[in-house]
């Protein structure tokens, strides 16, 4: 006896929910059209016209990263408006601390199954990113996989291109003891540590959709989910204002501790006051929750630094101006010392 046709939705996979989902986020793509970039997403490939975008003799930068376990927090809690900010951020925020400015995106969202209201407010948090960084979103892929993803869990990819001019390449070959370290504050735990961030959840019994014990005005699932701050615009300004910047430090997963010593020379080292650190209450109440000691936490979260600038002690000035005129807030939180130990060491303690 023959068995009964099957098709691809019986399977698990619906393309003509995949169709439904590229019409619904071409408005949002379209938003994020920059010159070098004028095409509609839907082809085999995106188009960037590199002459467009104005470079004369240009290297390209080239990241990828996704949002790691921040994305459970927001399926657990249902929202996904934040998470693609998230997304561009940690590529182009890689992009700028070579000197590089982003130029498109590209992103990559799989699922076992296509929920188009859910996955259409993911790509339009990507696209609100690419605005914040003037980067073209110009393609992506979905792919609805049965099998491989449990109910609604999906996971999301992305990767960004960028340019700079030859000679304008970071980091410079010139830092030197006693250059200062400018800290740029970052809007909260950004997209690192949240498998630590969850066990603690879990084990304080706080609930998501709770008041944040920290933060009372918005509830603990908001609060975690604050998207990763982008320094594109910011950064690109002092550059382009010709402040001496000599390097940049994207503060991620290793926090200080394994960011920092990335574009050190390997004579010297950092010295870090963390009394001059800002630090947002969020982190605080991670530490205690979960009972985490301070080298942990410098070595796990960004505890209130999501961007350094290097630069001579006379450039400071200049850089802190261009970047607090620009809404950032920063300041000086250390200096580069001669290495006898260590990499990177700590003056002060965290106000936690």
């Amino acid at each position: 006896m023959r068995r009964n046709s099957l098709s691809y939705k019986d399977a698990g996979v619906d393309i003509d929910a995949g169709n439904a989902l590229v019409e619904a986020i071409k408005p949002a793509v379209r938003s994020t059209r920059r010159s070098g970039a004028d095409g509609e997403i839907g082809g085999f490939g995106g188009l960037f016209d590199l002459k467009a975008a104005g470079f004369t003799d240009p290297v390209l930068v080239a990241a990828n990263d996704g949002v790691g376990t921040k994305l459970k927090l927001a399926i657990d809690a249902n929202r996904h408006d934040t998470v693609g900010i998230d997304l561009v951020a940690m590529c182009v925020n890689d992009l700028i601390v070579q000197g590089a400015e982003p130029l498109f995106f590209l992103d990559y969202l799989a699922t076992g199954k296509l929920e188009v209201e859910a996955a259409a407010t993911v790509v339009e948090g990507i696209a609100e990113g690419c605005r914040q960084a003037n980067c073209a979103l110009i393609g992506g892929e979905t792919a609805e996989m049965p099998g491989m993803y449990q109910g609604k869990d999906y996971d999301l990819a992305g990767f960004a291109v960028g340019a700079a001019e030859r000679d304008a390449l970071l980091p410079r070959a010139d830092i030197a003891e006693g250059d200062v370290l400018v800290g740029m504050a970052s809007s909260g735990v950004h997209s690192n540590g949240y498998s630590l961030v969850r066990r603690i959840v879990e084990v304080s019994g706080a609930k998501l959709d709770a008041p944040a014990p920290f933060d009372q005005s918005r509830s603990l699932a908001e609060a975690l989910l604050t998207p990763t701050r982008i320094y594109v615009r910011t950064v690109l300004a002092a550059l382009k204002a010709g402040i001496g910047i000599k390097g940049l430090v994207h503060i991620t997963g290793g926090g200080f501790t394994d960011n920092i010593p990335r574009i050190l020379p390997d004579h010297l080292a950092a010295e870090l006051e963390l009394d001059a650190i800002s630090v947002p209450p969020v982190f605080g109440w991670l530490a205690r929750e979960g009972g985490i000691a301070a080298n942990e936490m410098v070595r796990t979260f960004n505890c209130g630094i999501g961007m350094l600038a290097i630069v001579a002690e006379t450039e400071a000035k200049a850089l802190l101006t261009s970047l607090n005129e620009s809404g950032e807030r920063a300041g000086i939180v250390g200096r580069l010392t001669a290495r006898t130990g260590e990499p990177v060491h700590y003056k002060g303690a965290l106000a936690l």
